[in-house]
């Protein structure tokens, strides 16, 4: 039986308490997956999750790619013979809090305010377990479609043994769609589908031009030291207008989405009177053109520092890799950059930390009318927008490669003021209500 939008919208007004207060316990579980001191918060993340689901009716279970890698749940609920089967994936592993006096309520400590339930991970993405969760519940024993499940246990570290685990249980998770509920929404009343990523390298680079610290008095002005040169190399990365300067690269067009300039001051955290660098339209260069940033530079600290000329230093550089470029690609051309770029003869030594591809989807087809259908009736008329995402989520690149026949539809919770992975992560609790009639409409649409 097909349910129509009124029963599934009564159903979930019905089952929101419940739904809030499983959401809540799991923010307050500290599933961090880069902490070593809290792997055992991952696993009670997981074995919660598992429970949730298989309370639904959902034959879950906890696998893992090898003794000690990090748990995901995979289970399956059948829908009616010969329905399309409906893979929904989300992770429950979370970003460190970092520090929690930054916060303006406890971290693990669910806490709404104005609208939005605070914590780490109640946006990022434990509402995305949810809003799975939310579905399967709404449709009891009506499921329009067989939903396979997939919850991820490393997300937040770079997805190590996820092309593993897709290959161990890939006739288990096969599917016609996959619902990816990792991504956000446009804005507050604007929905979106997720239909291209930037992807990501990430290098370390040291500069080495002495063999030990000397006395800067002694031999400054005709030594040069590796701060300096390193200095050097880093500035050569940007173009004058602070652009992506490492040839070779790809860019490309963006959608024709306006991004108000009030708004976009106002997410982004700028200061007053601070330049955009870059140059092209707004989501050009936040969506389809390479981006590099320094995230990290290992040199003597300002407190304490002696009057000396450095060995060595190093930095870590990211750069953001527009959709149709290549991982390979850009590490070779990152690589010549910097050796093109290294002054006085200096030691340069490159080290590739990860790597991500970037992805550009093909937002076409029945699976994504079904989506949008569903999306423009949740938020009363508005259809969704067909948004890029400036950062980088390497997994998709594994689940279209593994399944390359199924449509790949990347949904979620978050919007332009979530704060995932900063301090004061919200989720604004009125859009949630919306994501889940959402889910249930897109499921009952896919079902048909």
């Amino acid at each position: 039986m097909s349910l129509d939008t009124a029963t599934l919208k009564a159903r979930l007004a019905d089952l929101m308490p419940g739904l809030r207060s499983d959401l809540e316990d799991l923010i307050r579980i500290q599933s961090v997956s880069a902490d070593p001191a809290r792997l055992s918060e991952v696993e009670r993340s997981a074995e919660r999750t598992q429970a949730l689901f298989a309370a639904e009716g959902v034959d879950a279970r906890i696998v893992r790619a090898f003794d000690g890698a990090p748990p995901a749940v995979i289970g399956e609920k059948k829908g009616p013979e010969g329905a399309p089967t409906v893979l929904l994936y989300a992770h429950h592993d979370v970003q460190p809090e970092n520090d929690p006096a930054d916060w303006d309520s406890p971290p693990w400590e669910p806490t709404e305010r104005d609208g939005r339930l605070y914590g780490r991970g109640a946006a990022d993405d434990k509402a995305g377990i949810i809003t799975h969760l939310a579905a399967l519940r709404a449709f009891g024993d009506d499921l329009p479609v067989t939903v396979r499940l997939f919850i991820e246990g490393e997300e937040e570290v770079a997805s190590a043994t996820l092309p593993a685990l897709l290959h161990q249980f890939q006739e288990e998770l096969r599917s016609d769609a996959i619902v990816i509920a990792d991504s956000g929404n446009w804005d507050i009343g604007v929905p979106a589908l997720t239909t291209s990523l930037r992807g990501m390298i990430r290098v370390d680079v040291e500069v080495r031009t002495l063999t030990h610290a000397v006395h800067s008095g002694m031999w400054g002005g005709l030594e040069p030291d590796a701060i300096m040169t390193l200095i050097r190399v880093l500035d050569s990365l940007w173009t004058p207008e602070g652009g992506c300067a490492i040839e070779g690269l790809h860019s490309g067009p963006a959608a024709d989405v306006e991004y108000p300039e009030e708004r976009l001051r106002a997410e982004s955290g700028a200061i007053e009177g601070l330049e955009w660098v870059g140059t092209g339209s707004v989501v050009e260069r936040l969506w389809t053109q390479p981006a590099v940033t320094v995230t990290g530079i290992d040199a003597p600290k300002v407190d304490g520092a002696s009057n000396t000329l450095t060995p060595a230093a190093r930095a870590k550089i990211t750069v953001r890799l527009a959709p149709g470029d290549t991982a390979e690609n850009a590490v070779a051309c990152l690589q010549a950059h910097l050796e093109k770029h290294t002054p006085w003869g200096a030691q340069l030594t490159t080290t590739v930390c990860d790597t991500g591809e970037p992805i550009a989807i093909d937002a076409t087809g029945p699976a994504y009318d079904a989506a949008r259908a569903a999306f423009t009736e949740a938020w009363d008329g508005t259809a969704p927008v067909d948004m890029g995402v400036g950062g980088s989520i390497p997994f998709i690149a594994e689940f279209l490669e593994t399944f390359p026949a199924a449509s790949v539809l990347v949904t979620g919770v978050e919007d332009p003021d979530t704060r995932a992975h900063g301090a004061n992560e919200g989720l604004h609790l009125a859009e949630f209500e919306k994501v889940l009639l959402a889910e249930a409409l897109m499921l009952r649409n896919l079902g048909a």
